[in-house]
């Protein structure tokens, strides 16, 4: 992008409307109150300096979490305007943070492309927290505001001189707005390492200083932008190009910028991410559809013209998006975002440009590069074989039965009710806990399903493998749903399914093959909120018929101490469960099975990015991701006992 007009000043400020619903309804601005929210505020104050970047007057932007979470965020752009704004008669910079709807972003010479709440994250902000200092280096000046939950005593004044140009931003979260003010350091890591890739060169040096023996920090700098973007992708994930180097395309149209960097990998499942001027847009739109159809076009037309496709052949989307990773950004004077969240681009002009310039330079691409392109059409044509395979093995599977209906799993104990908003089935390893379970359950309302053998793991098998495999089938057949293209959630038979399995390593295997099946073929399970994990004990634990059941360590203690009265410990009987089959039915009820008792943990998709990569390090077939990914998060599993 090239630089604007250096021209910007308290001219350029302008004003819409006051601030003063913010505090009475933060989640229309922020989301919500909760975590999402709360880093949310981050996320606008770093857009402000990363809007500079794109404007060609920042290179450098420092994040910070200070002891007490309090955020400190600096550039080195060219300072917010201090000037006396011409209407509100109050310095540039004050309008910006306390006037909503007041920035540089609306149609004065300020900015061409922004992202951030369109000019609202700066007052936002200042108005969702406790307090807010404002530090503005104008090149000769240092100027200095606070501002307490949106409002101030002094006006913004001179604290000192300096040739440097840039703003600082320190600032801490009002604690009766948010839930919580602690900060996730992974979380903002994420997002502003996402930033620095998507703006190829821009440096971000973002550091945690909350604990003064264990600081942590990353300098975020990209000057292979994009394309290092996939690079990071593969590497965190442990996949393996076959197709060579990044592909990366770019052109402008206008104002418009577009670039695309693709590769793909030896896996079976796609990773398209885009972004609207920096904005991740998780649902899609304009951009996005537009990469899509000319990938698909491209291909074929590939195919048609090096005489590898015949007549009646064609690749499919899903086939040639097969082992995909693709990151798609463009850069606008004026985003249209459809929904409250921003999800899902709407700009039409912008479809045909993408397909456009996909269509030429892809092409180019695969003629200039033919080995390449021959590994990527056998990819697609692979793909394509194992989708037919699948077709071919779920209309056998709906065969079996000349109604349709195939017979119930013979390893299946059904309930009598019908209605799926009252019905369970619990899902178990093993005949022994199986029994305890049927034996022990409420047949009025909870299904068994016992599984046995070692069950496969989808991470490593297309689709056409899943149909007809004997650990999988009594799975989709005991639910009703179907898999893949044909999932109907309409048909399932149970409103929970409920994964019980022992709490050892072998258990959690199992517990993660069944959640990766899910999340890859029967995906709204885990939306819809249908899917739970049984918690079993661990400890049972008795003194004069008196019993306690415990779910770890500390726990078991604690009983121990209660029970034995001044420190008998000889007469407290523990007995550790090395399995739900060492269980008797009445005792499996008790604790794991009574809806009255027991503890079942939901299973959410509030990130299904980072589900997905998580289901990727942990069931492919690289090693070192997977064991990097185990240390880094031991920590969290420390309260767990495998």
């Amino acid at each position: 992008m090239s630089q604007q007009n250096n021209n910007y000043d308290e001219n350029d400020i302008q004003v819409l409307e006051g601030l003063e619903a913010v505090r009475k309804r933060p989640g229309m601005y922020i989301g919500s109150t909760g975590p999402g929210g709360l880093h949310h505020l981050v996320y606008e104050i770093v857009d402000n300096s990363i809007d500079e970047a794109l404007a060609g007057y920042c290179t450098e932007i420092t994040v910070e979490i200070l002891e007490g979470d309090i955020i400190r965020v600096s550039d080195n752009g060219r300072g917010i305007p201090v000037g006396i704004h011409p209407k509100e008669g109050i310095s540039a910079a004050t309008v910006v943070y306390t006037i909503l709807h007041a920035g540089g972003k609306f149609g004065g010479g300020g900015y061409k492309v922004s992202g951030g709440l369109h000019g609202v994250g700066a007052s936002v902000v200042n108005a969702l927290s406790e307090w807010l200092e404002l530090t503005v280096k104008d090149g000769e000046h240092i100027w200095f505001q606070r501002f307490q939950r949106g409002h101030y005593d002094e006006e913004l004044k001179i604290i000192g001189d300096t040739t440097e140009t840039g703003t600082s931003v320190m600032f801490k979260a009002d604690g009766e707005i948010f839930e919580s003010t602690v900060y996730e350091y992974e979380v903002l890591l994420k997002r502003l390492r996402e930033q620095a890739f998507l703006n190829a060169g821009i440096k971000i040096v973002f550091s945690d200083k909350r604990d003064k023996d264990n600081i942590l920090g990353e300098t975020l700098h990209y000057e292979g932008g994009i394309r290092q973007f996939i690079d990071h992708i593969h590497t965190t994930r442990g996949l393996e190009s076959i197709s060579g180097d990044v592909i990366y395309i770019s052109g402008m149209q206008g104002d418009s910028f577009a670039e695309i960097a693709l590769q793909y990998n030896d896996s079976y499942n796609e990773i398209i991410l885009s972004f609207a001027n920096n904005i991740h847009t998780k649902d899609g739109g304009s951009h996005e559809t537009g990469f899509k159809n000319a990938l698909t076009k491209v291909i074929n037309e590939y195919g048609r013209k090096m005489g590898l496709l015949k007549d009646k052949e064609k690749l499919s989307g899903d086939d040639v998006r097969e082992g995909l990773t693709a990151i798609i950004s463009v850069k606008l004077t004026e985003c249209e975002f459809e929904g409250q969240t921003k999800g899902r681009l709407g700009n039409p002009e912008v479809k045909p440009f993408v397909e456009k310039l996909v269509m030429e330079k892809l092409m180019n691409f695969l003629e200039e590069n033919p080995d390449v392109a021959k590994l990527i059409f056998e990819k697609s044509v692979s793909a394509l074989k194992a989708r037919e395979a699948a077709k071919r093995a779920r209309d056998a599977e709906r065969n079996k039965n000349a109604f349709g209906k195939a017979s119930m799993p013979e390893k299946l104990a059904d309930c009598a009710e019908r209605d799926n908003r009252y019905t369970e089935i619990y899902i178990v390893e093993g005949d022994s806990a199986g029994g305890s379970a049927k034996q022990g359950r409420d047949r009025r309302y909870q299904a068994i399903l016992a599984l046995w053998g070692k069950m496969l793991n989808v991470e490593k098998a297309r689709i056409d493998k899943i149909y007809g495999n004997d650990k999988l089938e009594p799975v989709v057949t005991a639910l009703g749903t179907g898999i893949g293209e044909d999932f109907d959630i309409e048909k399932l038979r149970y409103g929970k399914v409920i994964i019980m399995a022992d709490a050892d390593v072998d258990g959690m295997h199992i517990r993660t093959l069944l959640l990766t099946f899910f999340f890859r073929y029967m995906r709204p399970l885990i939306t819809n909120g249908n899917v739970y994990i049984a918690q079993p004990p661990l400890f049972r634990v008795e003194r004069k018929k008196k019993i306690y059941y415990a779910f770890s360590d500390e726990e078991r203690d604690r009983y121990i101490e209660e029970l034995s009265e001044g420190g008998k410990y000889k007469d407290v009987e523990v007995q550790r469960y090395k399995g739900l089959g060492e269980m008797d039915p009445e005792q499996l009820w008790e604790t794991t099975m009574d809806p009255e008792r027991r503890t079942i943990v939901k299973i959410g998709m509030e990130d299904a990015l980072k589900a997905d990569e998580v289901f990727t390090i942990l069931m492919g077939d690289k090693v070192e991701p997977r064991r990097n990914f185990i240390e880094k998060n031991a920590k969290f599993a420390q309260d767990l006992d495998f």
